[in-house]
């Protein structure tokens, strides 16, 4: 199903699917060219208000654009998928990447000669040193690059998104509603409060005007469809929504001008099921629209969820590949007291990801001890037509860790998901839940040299033993903790300077607008406005740290059957010329996925102790640090930097995927006994997030007893304490044949980490790991 449309899909969806798929992906500087001239026009004011005017202008100029049969409409740029070019956050990295944009491997974007001109001649000389990317190299290059072989840090040339905003509050106000707010509260204001308040005023009222020039637009032209298109905009643009239609297209406009204040990923719209429903519940009670009507239009939403991508440096593409924009819609779960909350809405927006079957937007469903049978096997039988959705999350195991990190009970229990596997609760935090990457398999290579980079002997962390000097494994994991604090302290500076910046360069007041307590406190979101404000750091990989310290523990420290230094040499000279050793330390030693405790305890041990180090710093908006347990795409290049491992692994190769998942291969005891080990890693510490990969092959579901065995996985999965898990469906075959034509598979969806793109679009090497992952079946 994954390579054609559903069988129920209606020919206008059809016809839109094809146009999203195969419309050509430009590089656009028109946004760039409005906010280049209010900047140029307001000069002298405050940073929120340039923001603001600087929105507003775009709102009122940009070219707008309705495609035929459109049932929602709006996009930020006139094109499908357009990569926006955003001024104010960097423009240095597409200075030294313009000319190579169109043909890099990974993410590539056609550029014209006007647009290149322009950037060139224009655009890049007047912001020159004034941007946020330009800003934090002046100021903290060096330590970046310093801290870069074991430390990515994240947010330093983009705006902040990775944020669930108030959906409901955006639908009972609309944004006419929240300008009249704003001037309220405006009046008891004064100094940065009162700017910030003007602004969302500028901005909300804009967003009106926005919506109003798609009425217009719609109006202009004879047929039913556009005079139905006209009066929804005209109507959003003056009062809230008032049916499920209005709703929905007022939903895609706050995420079209999200995008546009911003250029930034990870805006996810959260319970749509929840918040949604009385709309159409209203609708369908009053017979003015049925549920084939009301199918149509969230199949529309879900295609106009396609047409937004982020356009990434060279570098980023890497980590981040295959634009996961991160609109991530959660459905199910329990409500605010703690019932379940599955309705009707739930499962037309299951069927909605069976009929689109593509990446965006990425789909969640909640699961809990009591979720009904038919919204598991539902679950069940949309993840097994192959699109890589739903991912599944655990109610049982993220309420208490969201409760853990601060959140009220009937806030944990309303949580969304942010982006790929993030957690949030909605419409009142910012979970800044990308600030860094930190490679501990980098630090236990560095470990093993004394501080040392094996593969370029720089000193990176504290001078110390090397593994031949090391007298027994307890001394290693002191020489172990010692380097892992040492980057941790590096980091964190950085984290908080990047994170004070935003706030400096960036504020947000269009976002501020739809997050609770910012207009109340007039305080931007990016400087605390937020009731919560959390920063998040993933820890990169655990498995093959798990591998390797159970490989230094059984066969050098405790059976001494391996020579410290016959490895260190090994490790050194990337295994030349000892392939006997590299298969001892694979084949004789337990491997983490498994099932065996005191291999999984070995990794257990330190997402404990990443997670308990970073509960002892405050960010910069006051908040604290939590961890991730996931990798988007970064297992990749962050495996291209790291030396040989004790796990057998090879200098350069690619690190486990996902953040949770066994190195691929090394989990052969089936899927209950990987998730046994994933149940030791202390998820309940990953405020942030964690994810599971696994593959199925298609046979898996291939009748009602191979669906009940999924099913029942899907239970365990919730006893077991474990925060997320997702699925592939997809045998090797398959992959193989749309790595050798594209153009056949432009459609098929693959699961990379915590979110789903287009397999063809992903660069070779990641399209070879998720082909060596290890396969499934029960």
């Amino acid at each position: 199903m994954n390579k054609q449309d559903s069988p129920d899909s209606t020919m206008r969806i059809v016809r839109l699917k094809e146009q999203t798929l195969g419309e050509r992906r430009y590089m656009s500087v028109e946004q760039a060219r409005l906010v280049t001239e209010s900047y140029q026009c307001h000069a002298d004011e405050s940073r929120v208000l340039q923001r603001a005017h600087a929105l507003a202008h775009t709102l009122r100029r940009i070219d707008i654009r309705i495609d035929p049969h459109e049932l929602i409409v709006g996009n930020r740029t006139a094109g499908i998928r357009g990569g926006v070019v955003s001024p104010e956050a960097g423009l240095s990295w597409l200075a030294r990447e313009i000319d190579s944009l169109p043909n890099r491997p990974q993410d590539p974007f056609n550029v014209s000669e006007d647009d290149a001109v322009y950037f060139r001649e224009v655009l890049e000389p007047f912001w020159r040193g004034r941007t946020l990317e330009d800003i934090i190299e002046s100021r903290h290059g060096e330590e970046i690059r310093r801290l870069k072989k074991v430390v990515k840090i994240n947010q330093t040339d983009h705006a902040q998104g990775h944020i669930i905003p108030n959906v409901e509050k955006w639908l009972r106000y609309g944004p006419a509603g929240i300008a009249v707010q704003a001037k309220e509260r405006l009046e008891a204001a004064e100094g940065q409060g009162a700017d910030f308040l003007k602004a969302v005023v500028i901005v909300t009222e804009a967003s009106a005007e926005f919506m109003r020039r798609y009425a217009v637009l719609a109006d202009g032209r004879s047929d039913a469809e556009s005079a139905a298109v006209s009066e929804v905009c005209g109507a959003l643009a003056h009062r809230p929504p008032e049916s499920f239609r209005e709703a929905l297209q007022s939903i895609w406009f706050l995420f079209v001008i999200l995008q546009m204040e911003s250029n930034a990923s990870s805006f996810s719209p959260g319970r749509m099921d929840q918040y949604l429903w009385p709309y159409l519940e209203a609708d369908m009670g009053r017979g003015v629209l049925d549920s084939c009507a009301a199918q149509e239009l969230i199949d529309a939403l879900w295609l106009k969820f396609n047409q937004i991508v982020y356009m990434r440096s060279a570098s980023s593409a890497q980590y981040f590949a295959g634009f996961p924009i991160g609109f991530n819609v959660a459905i199910g779960g329990v409500d605010e007291e703690g019932l379940d909350a599955v309705n009707p809405l739930s499962m037309m927006m299951l069927k909605a990801q069976e009929h689109i079957g593509l990446s965006q937007p990425n789909l969640t469903a909640r699961l809990w001890s009591g979720s009904p049978d038919y919204f598991v096997n539902e679950c069940v039988r949309v993840i097994g037509l192959g699109s890589g959705m739903p991912q599944i999350v655990n109610d049982e195991s993220i309420i208490p860790s969201l409760m853990d990190g601060g959140a009220e009970l009937t806030d944990a229990r309303n949580y969304g998901v942010v982006g790929c596997v993030e957690l949030s609760t909605s419409g009142n935090s910012l979970g800044w839940s990308d600030a860094a990457m930190f490679n501990l398999v980098k630090v236990l290579e560095i470990t093993l040299n004394g501080g040392r980079c094996m593969l370029g002997g720089e000193q990176l962390g504290p001078a110390g033993p090397s593994l031949v000097e090391m007298k027994d494994f307890d001394e290693f994991q002191r020489a172990f903790k010692k380097q892992i604090d040492a980057f941790i302290e590096a980091m964190i500076p950085l984290c908080d300077a990047v994170d004070g910046l935003h706030a400096e360069i960036l504020p947000s007041p269009f976002l501020s607008a739809v997050i609770d307590d910012c207009v109340t406190e007039a305080v931007d979101v990016t400087a605390g406005g937020a009731r919560y404000n959390l920063s998040g750091i993933q820890l990169i990989q655990v498995a093959n740290v798990a591998d390797s310290l159970a490989a230094l523990k059984k066969l050098v420290f405790d059976e001494n059957v391996v020579d410290a230094g016959g490895l260190f040499h090994a490790l050194c000279e990337n295994f030349r010329d000892n392939e006997f050793l590299r298969q001892s330390l694979i084949h004789k030693v337990p491997k983490y996925g498994n099932d065996v405790e005191w291999v999984d305890g070995l990794g257990a041990e330190w997402t404990g102790y990443f997670a308990r180090r970073l509960k002892d710093f405050q960010n910069a908006r006051g908040g604290p640090y939590q961890m991730g347990l996931y990798t988007v795409s970064a297992h990749v290049p962050m495996g291209k930097n790291v030396a040989a491992t004790p796990d057998g692994r090879r200098a350069g190769m690619p690190l486990a995927d996902g953040g949770l998942s066994a190195v691929s291969g090394r989990d052969v005891n089936g899927p209950t006994a990987l998730m046994r080990s994933v149940s030791r890693m202390q998820c309940r510490l990953a405020g942030n997030g964690a994810l599971l990969n696994l593959k199925f092959l298609p046979q898996t579901f291939a009748d009602a007893q191979e669906r009940k065995k999924f099913a029942a996985l899907l239970r365990g999965f919730t006893s077991l304490g474990i925060h997320h898990i997702q699925f592939n469906v997809v045998d090797r075959e398959t992959l193989l044949a749309a790595k050798d034509d594209p153009e056949q598979f432009r459609s098929l969806t693959i699961r990379v980490a915590g979110y789903t793109a287009y397999f063809v679009e992903l660069a070779s090497d990641l399209q070879d790991e998720i082909i060596a992952r290890t396969s499934h079946g029960f």
